[in-house]
Protein backbone atom coordinates (compact mmCIF):
# COMPACT_ATOMS: atom_id res chain seq x y z
CA UNK A 1 0.00 0.00 0.00
CA UNK A 2 1.86 3.13 -0.92
CA UNK A 3 2.11 5.78 1.89
CA UNK A 4 0.65 9.29 1.90
CA UNK A 5 4.00 10.75 0.31
CA UNK A 6 4.04 8.69 -2.51
CA UNK A 7 0.40 9.69 -3.09
CA UNK A 8 1.10 13.10 -3.02
CA UNK A 9 4.01 12.82 -5.67
CA UNK A 10 1.59 10.55 -7.30
CA UNK A 11 -0.87 13.65 -7.28
CA UNK A 12 1.94 16.06 -8.51
CA UNK A 13 3.21 14.04 -10.93
CA UNK A 14 0.07 13.23 -12.32
CA UNK A 15 -0.92 17.26 -12.51
CA UNK A 16 2.89 17.61 -14.42
CA UNK A 17 0.97 15.11 -17.09
CA UNK A 18 -2.41 17.30 -16.86
CA UNK A 19 0.05 20.73 -17.86
CA UNK A 20 1.69 18.45 -20.23
CA UNK A 21 5.29 18.48 -18.44
CA UNK A 22 7.94 15.52 -20.15
CA UNK A 23 7.59 12.44 -18.10
CA UNK A 24 11.08 13.22 -16.66
CA UNK A 25 9.38 15.83 -14.96
CA UNK A 26 6.68 13.28 -13.36
CA UNK A 27 9.14 11.17 -12.45
CA UNK A 28 11.40 14.02 -10.75
CA UNK A 29 8.47 14.37 -8.16
CA UNK A 30 8.65 10.54 -7.26
CA UNK A 31 12.53 11.07 -7.28
CA UNK A 32 12.22 14.18 -4.93
CA UNK A 33 10.12 12.00 -2.54
CA UNK A 34 12.62 9.51 -2.35
CA UNK A 35 15.64 11.88 -1.53
CA UNK A 36 13.01 12.92 1.42
CA UNK A 37 12.82 9.88 2.78
CA UNK A 38 16.52 8.97 2.96
CA UNK A 39 16.75 12.63 4.49
CA UNK A 40 13.80 12.29 6.53
CA UNK A 41 15.80 8.67 7.97
CA UNK A 42 12.74 6.07 6.70
CA UNK A 43 16.00 4.71 5.01
CA UNK A 44 19.25 4.82 3.35
CA UNK A 45 20.79 4.53 -0.11
CA UNK A 46 23.86 3.38 -1.26
CA UNK A 47 24.78 6.28 -3.66
CA UNK A 48 22.45 9.66 -5.09
CA UNK A 49 21.85 7.23 -8.07
CA UNK A 50 20.52 4.34 -6.32
CA UNK A 51 17.75 6.89 -4.70
CA UNK A 52 17.38 7.81 -8.05
CA UNK A 53 17.04 4.60 -9.51
CA UNK A 54 14.32 3.80 -7.00
CA UNK A 55 12.32 7.34 -7.80
CA UNK A 56 12.98 6.19 -11.23
CA UNK A 57 11.03 2.63 -10.65
CA UNK A 58 8.72 3.81 -8.62
CA UNK A 59 7.41 6.31 -11.09
CA UNK A 60 7.53 4.14 -13.94
CA UNK A 61 5.72 1.63 -11.53
CA UNK A 62 2.76 4.28 -10.82
CA UNK A 63 2.68 4.51 -14.67
CA UNK A 64 4.58 7.68 -15.60
CA UNK A 65 5.67 6.61 -19.30
CA UNK A 66 9.56 7.07 -18.91
CA UNK A 67 11.13 5.07 -21.57
CA UNK A 68 14.34 3.36 -20.84
CA UNK A 69 17.94 4.66 -20.85
CA UNK A 70 19.30 4.38 -23.86
CA UNK A 71 22.88 4.17 -22.89
CA UNK A 72 22.26 1.58 -20.08
CA UNK A 73 23.45 -2.24 -19.21
CA UNK A 74 21.31 -4.73 -20.44
CA UNK A 75 20.40 -5.13 -16.66
CA UNK A 76 19.37 -1.91 -15.82
CA UNK A 77 16.88 -1.41 -19.22
CA UNK A 78 15.28 -4.90 -18.71
CA UNK A 79 14.28 -3.35 -14.82
CA UNK A 80 13.17 -0.57 -16.46
CA UNK A 81 11.02 -2.35 -19.39
CA UNK A 82 9.48 -4.32 -16.05
CA UNK A 83 8.71 -1.07 -14.43
CA UNK A 84 7.18 -0.23 -17.15
CA UNK A 85 5.13 -3.17 -17.96
CA UNK A 86 3.49 -3.28 -13.90
CA UNK A 87 2.40 0.55 -14.91
CA UNK A 88 0.49 -0.86 -17.68
CA UNK A 89 -1.27 -3.73 -15.65
CA UNK A 90 -3.35 -3.42 -12.25
CA UNK A 91 -0.72 -3.21 -9.35
CA UNK A 92 -0.32 -6.95 -7.56
CA UNK A 93 1.04 -6.48 -3.92
CA UNK A 94 4.63 -7.31 -2.77
CA UNK A 95 4.68 -9.93 0.23
CA UNK A 96 5.04 -8.81 3.20
CA UNK A 97 8.45 -10.93 3.58
CA UNK A 98 10.14 -9.19 0.33
CA UNK A 99 8.87 -5.77 1.73
CA UNK A 100 10.22 -6.27 5.22
CA UNK A 101 13.90 -7.57 3.37
CA UNK A 102 13.45 -4.65 0.83
CA UNK A 103 13.55 -2.03 3.63
CA UNK A 104 16.01 -3.58 6.38
CA UNK A 105 18.81 -4.16 3.64
CA UNK A 106 17.78 -0.06 2.42
CA UNK A 107 18.14 0.85 6.68
CA UNK A 108 21.16 -0.13 6.93
CA UNK A 109 22.85 2.22 4.28
CA UNK A 110 23.54 5.50 4.70
CA UNK A 111 21.66 8.84 4.94
CA UNK A 112 24.91 10.92 3.92
CA UNK A 113 24.40 9.65 0.24
CA UNK A 114 21.27 12.29 -0.12
CA UNK A 115 23.22 15.59 1.72
CA UNK A 116 23.18 18.65 -0.69
CA UNK A 117 26.73 17.78 -0.95
CA UNK A 118 26.44 14.47 -2.48
CA UNK A 119 23.12 15.61 -4.84
CA UNK A 120 25.41 18.69 -6.12
CA UNK A 121 28.50 15.87 -6.97
CA UNK A 122 26.28 13.47 -9.15
CA UNK A 123 24.61 16.49 -10.76
CA UNK A 124 28.13 18.28 -11.19
CA UNK A 125 29.03 14.64 -12.89
CA UNK A 126 25.64 14.09 -14.98
CA UNK A 127 26.39 17.35 -16.41
CA UNK A 128 30.01 16.74 -17.50
CA UNK A 129 29.29 13.30 -18.83
CA UNK A 130 26.95 15.61 -21.30
CA UNK A 131 29.38 17.98 -22.46
CA UNK A 132 29.87 21.59 -22.49
CA UNK A 133 26.81 22.37 -25.28
CA UNK A 134 24.35 20.82 -23.02
CA UNK A 135 25.98 22.83 -19.72
CA UNK A 136 25.35 25.99 -21.87
CA UNK A 137 21.93 25.21 -23.07
CA UNK A 138 20.84 24.08 -19.28
CA UNK A 139 22.17 27.59 -17.99
CA UNK A 140 20.56 29.48 -20.81
CA UNK A 141 17.14 27.88 -19.79
CA UNK A 142 17.26 28.55 -16.15
CA UNK A 143 17.74 31.88 -16.83
CA UNK A 144 14.96 32.39 -18.42
CA UNK A 145 12.73 30.16 -16.02
CA UNK A 146 14.63 31.98 -13.17
CA UNK A 147 12.57 35.32 -13.24
CA UNK A 148 13.91 39.16 -12.62
CA UNK A 149 14.04 38.73 -8.70
CA UNK A 150 15.65 35.28 -9.51
CA UNK A 151 18.18 36.35 -11.51
CA UNK A 152 18.93 39.39 -9.15
CA UNK A 153 19.13 36.68 -6.17
CA UNK A 154 21.83 34.63 -8.18
CA UNK A 155 23.82 38.04 -9.24
CA UNK A 156 24.37 38.73 -5.15
CA UNK A 157 25.16 35.43 -4.66
CA UNK A 158 28.04 34.81 -7.35
CA UNK A 159 28.93 38.17 -6.12
CA UNK A 160 29.51 36.83 -2.39
CA UNK A 161 31.03 33.85 -3.52
CA UNK A 162 33.40 35.63 -5.88
CA UNK A 163 34.26 37.88 -2.91
CA UNK A 164 35.05 34.85 -0.47
CA UNK A 165 37.02 33.04 -3.16
CA UNK A 166 39.17 36.34 -3.26
CA UNK A 167 39.41 36.92 0.61
CA UNK A 168 40.95 32.79 0.36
Amino acid sequence: MPTTDDQQALERAREDAREGKSPSTQAGEFVREEIDHVREGQHGAASVKQAIAIGLSKARRAGVKLPPPAKAPASIRAQAKRDLRTGKSPQRRVSSKRSRATLRALQQQSTRSASPRALAEQARASARRRGASARSHAAVQAVHTKGKAGLRAAARKAARTRQRRRAA
